[in-house]
C-alpha cells in the first residue's frame, strides 16, 4: 500500500529527523511523536497505515515500554525498540514485553534499515 508508513517515536528531534531522512532516501514514507503518549494518540489515528514502530525506550509522559505494552494490548504490530540502554537486561526486558526487535543507539543507519526491512508487513 502506498500510503504505508513508520512511526518514529523519540523525544529528540535530531534524532526524529535523522531517522526519518534516512528512511526517505530509502522510499519509506513516516510519522512521528515525541513521546509514548502522542505516538498511542498517532498510531490510534493512523492504525490503518502505520506497519512499524520505532520505538524509544526513554522518554517522557510514557516510556517505550510502557507504551509497547500498551499497543500490545490490541495489535500484533512490528516495534522495534531504539534506545541508548544497551545492556542484556535492557534488551531482554524489551523482547520480553512483546517488542520485535531492539537496536541501540548510536547506531549504524544501514543497519537501522536492515532491521526495518526484516521487520516490515
Amino acid at each position: 500500500m502506498e500510503n504505508d508508513c513508520i512511526l518514529i517515536v523519540d523525544d529528540e528531534e535530531r534524532m526524529r529527523k535523522l531517522i526519518k531522512d534516512f528512511l526517505k532516501q530509502k522510499n519509506y514514507n513516516t510519522m512521528e511523536a515525541a513521546n509514548g503518549e502522542e505516538a498511542l494518540k498517532v498510531f490510534s489515528e493512523n492504525q490503518n497505515r502505520i506497519r512499524l514502530i520505532l520505538l524509544d525506550v526513554m522518554m517522557p509522559k510514557l516510556d517505550g515500554i510502557k507504551a509497547t505494552i500498551k499497543i500490545r494490548q490490541d495489535k500484533n504490530i512490528p516495534i522495534i525498540l531504539v534506545s541508548a540502554k544497551g545492556e542484556d537486561t535492557d534488551k531482554i526486558l524489551g523482547l520480553n514485553i512483546g517488542a520485535d526487535d531492539y537496536i541501540t543507539k548510536p547506531f549504524n543507519l544501514l543497519e537501522l534499515i536492515a532491521r526495518v526491512k526484516s521487520n516490515f508487513i
